[in-house]
C-alpha cells in the first residue's frame, strides 16, 4: 500500500475535517477548518479537534520514511482558543531504529500559537507497502419493518 491510500484510511481524521497538504521524509503539515462540528460550548475548537490535527501530522511525519509508525506517548498543551484555519506543523526531531521523537506547532491564521504537541513513535518492522490494502467497507444490511407494525 502506499502513503496516501494508507493515510487516505484515518477515517477519524477525515470525519473530523482534517487532512494532510504536506508530507516529507520527517515533515508534515495538516489543516483543519474549525465549523460548528468541531466547535465546544464557548463557540472555539473542542481541544479533541486540535488534537486530531496536532496527531494526524505527528503520525504522517513518524510514518514518512516509509515504516510503520505507532504512537506510545504523546502530550499536548493548550494555548490559545483555535478559532477559523488551523495548521499543525510536525518536524521529527528524533529518530533512532526504534523511536521516532516529533514535535508539532499548531497555529491559527494569523500564525499565532494555539498548542504544542510532543510525540514519541515506535517504528516496526514492517513497512507501510507491506500492509494488506484496505477491503471495501462493509455495508450493514438495514432491518426492514414489518408492515403496518
Amino acid at each position: 500500500m502506499d502513503f496516501a491510500t494508507y493515510f487516505a484510511r484515518d477515517r477519524y481524521a477525515a470525519l473530523t475535517g482534517a487532512r494532510l497538504v504536506e508530507t516529507r521524509p520527517g515533515y508534515a503539515r495538516a489543516r483543519l477548518r474549525v465549523t460548528d462540528r468541531n466547535k465546544n460550548g464557548l463557540d472555539v475548537a473542542m481541544g479533541g479537534a486540535v488534537f486530531t490535527l496536532a496527531d494526524l501530522a505527528f503520525a504522517a511525519a513518524s510514518n514518512s520514511r516509509g515504516r510503520v509508525a505507532v504512537a506510545v506517548q504523546v502530550s499536548i498543551s493548550f494555548l490559545k482558543a483555535g478559532l477559523g484555519l488551523l495548521t499543525a506543523e510536525a518536524r521529527e526531531v528524533a529518530r533512532s531504529n526504534r523511536f521516532s521523537t516529533c514535535e508539532v506547532r499548531v497555529t491559527d491564521a494569523r500564525g499565532d500559537l494555539v498548542a504544542t504537541f510532543q510525540g514519541l513513535a515506535y517504528l516496526k518492522k514492517e513497512t507501510i507497502e507491506e500492509l494488506p490494502e484496505p477491503r471495501p467497507a462493509r455495508r450493514r444490511a438495514r432491518r426492514r419493518r414489518p408492515a403496518g407494525g
